[in-house]
């Protein structure tokens, strides 16, 4: 069984899928077929943390479908955003005896006992998309994601971008739409930008205020309602996804302001509806985070299943967008 920890991180072209899907609370009823020679089709059990935002949606129908073009039985569950749905999914494979795990986790911490049971079934795992925080690494075999952190500097290096080309002067005072508390994005976008700040804006930069609104558009509109009224002077909104950013414009119009204009936002995902959006002037900046996932998964799944050494990842960079990009990237933006 490997134990090497890999971490893989997702190619990221602007790519085209379907149309979303609704991820259904829960779907044990497998897809794809046997393989070519009539072998045993590999089964996977996924279990995916919700249908919280449009990037979420985009990212279980990558997973769906990739597992249906390589022939692989899919076992998929929705945890509707609660660890313990996920921990009572992963079991329910582990007796089903599946030939591979993974899963999406809902948060950083509290994986180890399941992973354990898991090891001693001799059934591999893989994370996707967020990491886990836990005592032994080769409870896992490796992840197939993005670098959050990277993200969250890239907000911060763009809204440099923003800010120059608004010619806004003076303070920068911002507020922070956080993820769900304890989600790996969260931690980590946050990290990452703090990071930024710290080195090259400790003088003109200051998060006023920071609340998690839980990557979902109606807990960005609920979050900022709230930051305009304890805040009124804010001038910058750094969301967490494009959801979230998606929501908060609706309390900002509400107010009397205008987004993307008294208000300057940046956002991450890179989702369709976050480039509409910004094309029409209301998102200043998007930090690309490709939620297409599936193929990357698949490929990593069979190299498990066969024994063979899971190699890094070659990262492809991901993009940044600014508002008069917009237009020009939105025909091919589907998710």
């Amino acid at each position: 069984m490997l134990s090497r920890r890999n971490f893989l991180t997702a190619a990221v072209g602007v790519a085209a899928v379907g149309g979303l899907a609704a991820c259904a609370k829960k779907d044990d009823s497998s897809t794809g077929s046997s393989s070519a020679g009539g072998s045993k089709a590999i089964t996977l059990g996924f279990s995916q943390v919700g249908s919280e935002s449009g990037w979420r949606s985009a990212n279980t129908t990558s997973v769906k479908d990739a597992a249906k073009e390589a022939g692989y039985s899919l076992k998929f569950s929705d945890a509707q955003q609660k660890q313990e749905n996920q921990i009572s999914a992963i079991r329910n494979y582990i007796a089903q005896k599946v030939d591979v795990i993974a899963f999406s986790p809902v948060v950083v911490t509290g994986w180890d006992a399941v992973l354990k049971e898991a090891k001693a079934a001799k059934i591999p795992v893989v994370l996707t998309d967020r990491s886990v925080e836990t005592s032994d690494e080769s409870l896992y075999v490796t992840l197939v994601g993005s670098d959050f952190t990277d993200e969250g500097r890239r907000a911060a290096k763009i809204l440099e971008k923003v800010l120059t080309k608004a010619g806004h002067k003076g303070a920068v005072k911002i507020a922070q739409l956080e993820g769900t508390t304890g989600a790996a994005p969260a931690i980590e976008r946050a990290k990452g930008f703090k990071e930024i700040m710290d080195a090259e804006h400790k003088d003109d930069w200051k998060v006023v205020v920071s609340q998690t609104g839980d990557f979902t558009r109606a807990g960005g509109k609920q979050v900022m309602a709230a930051f305009l009224q304890s805040n009124p002077d804010i001038n910058v909104l750094f969301a967490h996804n494009d959801d979230m950013a998606i929501g908060a414009i609706q309390s900002i119009e509400a107010a009397g302001k205008k987004p993307g204009t008294d208000i300057l936002i940046v956002s991450i995902d890179g989702v369709k509806d976050g480039f509409v959006a910004m094309s029409e002037g209301k998102i200043n900046a998007i930090v690309e985070c490709n939620p297409l996932l599936g193929p990357q998964l698949m490929d990593v799944v069979k190299k498990v299943k066969d024994g063979e050494t899971v190699e890094r990842w070659i990262k492809t960079k991901e993009g940044d967008f600014m508002q008069d990009q917009a237009k020009a990237a939105l025909p091919s933006r589907k998710y």
